[in-house]
């Protein structure tokens, strides 16, 4: 499932690359992810942010969303409320009942909806913010409800999508490096937050 830059003029759906390689890119990734959730709080008339952090831990692949929860858990966030770590993954199997209880707990919360994806041999590594919903489960061909506000979806294999087991065949230490690069991200940008008194 590659994503690929669109404009759309009536939806704004914007779609920002970046290389998690490089020396800056969380630095880039957490500047742009807090102008989005700053306008995106004014715009949709929200006061609180969750990152549903999508996935699950029997796939090597498809345990981002929940190694990213789990970091920021661990890291003790202040003012960023978070769902789904490797010992609470939110997944096919739960994901309507947690869309169900973000509507009726969370109603005031901004939603940034964090995934694996499938993409290009060339994409490996990077990571997509976008504005608006995404739809897990594309890259294994499951057919899901779209979830969030933004989203954050690291490109985790160049495989074929639709392949449930092409996810069991990715290194582990890919899948980490990219999740701590998106929980380092998403902290710089509560310290940015509390800098600029937002919260």
């Amino acid at each position: 499932m590659e994503m690929k830059k669109h404009k759309a003029p009536l939806t704004r759906r914007e779609l920002y690359y970046f290389d998690m390689t490089g020396e800056y890119e969380p630095v880039r990734l957490a500047a742009r992810l807090y102008l989005m959730i700053r306008e995106a709080l004014r715009t949709e008339q929200k006061t609180e942010v969750l990152i549903l952090c999508i996935g699950t831990d029997r796939s090597t692949g498809d345990s981002l969303g929940p190694l990213i929860g789990y970091h920021l858990r661990k890291k003790g966030l202040k003012h960023i409320q978070v769902l789904g770590t490797i010992y609470r993954p939110v997944h096919a199997m739960n994901l309507q009942e947690t869309t169900g209880l973000l509507k009726r707990y969370y109603p005031d919360h901004l939603i940034v909806a964090v995934d694996a994806s499938v993409g290009t041999g060339g994409r490996v590594g990077s990571v997509t913010l976008g504005r608006g919903a995404i739809k897990p489960g594309l890259g294994v061909s499951k057919q899901l409800a779209p979830v969030g506000d933004i989203f954050i979806t690291g490109v985790v294999s160049g495989g074929c999508a639709g392949d449930p087991m092409m996810l069991q065949s990715i290194r582990l230490g890919t899948v980490m490096q990219m999740a701590e690069c998106i929980s380092e991200s998403i902290c710089l940008v509560e310290k940015l937050w509390e800098r600029s008194a937002l919260v």
